[in-house]
C-alpha cells in the first residue's frame, strides 16, 4: 500500500538562528531560500513576494481547500494573510535578538473570496515601530487591485 499522506512541513527556523539575525536578514534569507519557509505558508499556500524595511508582501491563491461550510473562502484565510504580512513587516524593523507577537488585530472584510478569485496579494506596512510596541496596517487585494479586506495590528516587541 502506498502512503498518500502529505510530507511533513520543514522544521521551523532554529531559535538560535532567529536570535542572531535582524528581521531584514531573516526575511532576505527566507526570500532567497536560504531559510525554510514557515510551515503556515505551506499549509495555506502563500509565499513571500517582496520585502523592504517596514513593508512585506505575500501572495497566494485561495481555493476550495480554504472553504467554510457555506461555500466560500473562510475569513480566517484573509485574516491569516493580513496578520502575517503586518507582523512580518514589523519584524523587518527589528534588530537581532528582538522578537514580536500580535497583541491586537482588527480585520475589515469588503469582498468575499471563492476558488474563482484568483491570486491575491497581502501588503503589510509599518506605521510605527518603537522599543516596546509597533503598529502596522495591511491590505488584501485581488489581481485587479480591488480591496478584499484590510486590517491593523498592534505588536508587542521584546527581547528574545
Amino acid at each position: 500500500m502506498t502512503d498518500t499522506r502529505p510530507a511533513p512541513p520543514p522544521a521551523p527556523i532554529d531559535p538560535a538562528t532567529l536570535k542572531s539575525m535582524s528581521g531584514m536578514d531573516i526575511f532576505s534569507a527566507l526570500l532567497a531560500g536560504r531559510l525554510p519557509p514557515p510551515p503556515i505558508s505551506r499549509l495555506l499556500g502563500f509565499d513571500i513576494h517582496s520585502i523592504e524595511k517596514g513593508h512585506v508582501v505575500f501572495t497566494g491563491t485561495p481555493g476550495r481547500q480554504h472553504y467554510n461550510p457555506i461555500g466560500s473562502v473562510h475569513g480566517g484565510y484573509a485574516a491569516t494573510l493580513l496578520d502575517s504580512c503586518m507582523g512580518c513587516a514589523v519584524h523587518t524593523t527589528l534588530d537581532a535578538g528582538q522578537g514580536y507577537t500580535t497583541l491586537e488585530i482588527k480585520i475589515n472584510y469588503l469582498r468575499g473570496m471563492t476558488d474563482q478569485t484568483g491570486p491575491v496579494r497581502a501588503e503589510g506596512l509599518v506605521l510605527q515601530s518603537g522599543r516596546r510596541a509597533a503598529m502596522a496596517e495591511g491590505r488584501l487585494l485581488d489581481a485587479s487591485g480591488r480591496l478584499l479586506a484590510h486590517g491593523t495590528t498592534t505588536c508587542l516587541v521584546f527581547a528574545l
